[in-house]
């Protein structure tokens, strides 16, 4: 439903969340995230672009998110990435539709409506104060010592 690069910068704003306020080197969330770096790099930069997180350049710098992982819905950040696409009229053009949706398109475009509304009401707090179960992205909240920039250690057999 989601294109990787959806799912990459959601990692990775997840990351930043879950840091939050502290900045984060693009290494630091590659490592936390499992994302290839060079990837990485450019969702990053259209989270900047878009203005869900700031990059600060030099010692002390990394990424950090401008607003408070309260205030940031998975709607604005799936919207700066790929907005979520809505049908309005009909997709074919046909005159006869118009904004009148056949049952196949009509149905669609109510499938994206229950994704939006869910994605416009949940929180990154939401997903990182989830009761029980499995913690994003990590084994337990700050894990590896990814904030310190420490390396995970590696699991072995």
């Amino acid at each position: 439903m989601f294109s990787q690069t959806v799912e990459y910068a959601l990692r990775a704003v997840v990351c930043l969340a879950d840091r939050a306020p502290s900045a984060c080197t693009t290494e630091e969330i590659a490592v936390a995230t499992k994302v290839p770096k060079p990837y990485l790099s450019k969702v990053l930069q259209a989270l900047v672009r878009h203005k869900i997180a700031r990059s600060q350049r030099g010692i002390g710098g990394g990424i950090t998110l401008i607003k408070t992982p309260d205030q940031l819905t998975l709607f604005e950040i799936v919207n700066a990435i790929e907005p979520i696409a809505r049908i309005e009229t009909c997709p074919l053009g046909l005159k006869s539709h118009g904004k009148q949706l056949c049952p196949l398109h009509k149905r669609l475009d109510e499938a994206a409506a229950v994704v939006q509304k869910s994605f416009e009401e949940t929180t990154l707090s939401d997903l990182l104060s989830a009761p029980k179960g499995v913690y994003p992205l990590c084994e337990s909240p700050k894990s590896a010592g990814i904030a310190e920039g420490v390396q995970p250690a590696k699991k072995t057999d």
